[in-house]
């Protein structure tokens, strides 16, 4: 069975599309940050190495610092697929970075999309 094809995809080539979301909704890329680190762990400066390194999504994930334990408490449908019911791990996690900017992008508050 073949990975699927965002499993190799840079990381850093999706980012922009991701920031681009956010910011077309009148948010910010500091929020759209925020929210990465929150979940995989990375700081600041861990992040823009990995957009550097182009690492790829399955790599990103794979050696993300600290996933944070409260990410199973990210439910809903991202892109008409229900967030919990995402079997395969890997594709799991970049399902739920989707739907954290998807929340960001439709005004959901910071302390809500965080599971604050």
């Amino acid at each position: 069975m073949s990975k699927h094809r965002i499993y190799t995809t840079s990381f850093a080539s999706v980012y922009p599309h991701y920031v681009a979301k956010a910011e077309k909704k009148g948010r910010t890329k500091a929020e759209v940050d925020e929210i990465i680190r929150w979940l995989t762990g990375y700081d600041g400066k861990a992040l823009q190495r990995e957009l550097d390194k182009k690492t790829d999504f399955e790599t990103f994930f794979a050696t993300a610092p600290n996933m944070n334990p409260a990410r199973s408490l990210i439910t809903g449908v991202v892109c008409g697929v229900r967030v919990e019911t995402v079997e395969e791990p890997l594709m799991k996690e970049i399902r739920y970075l989707d739907k954290l900017v998807d929340e960001l992008a439709k005004g959901k508050a910071m302390d809500k999309i965080l599971r604050k």
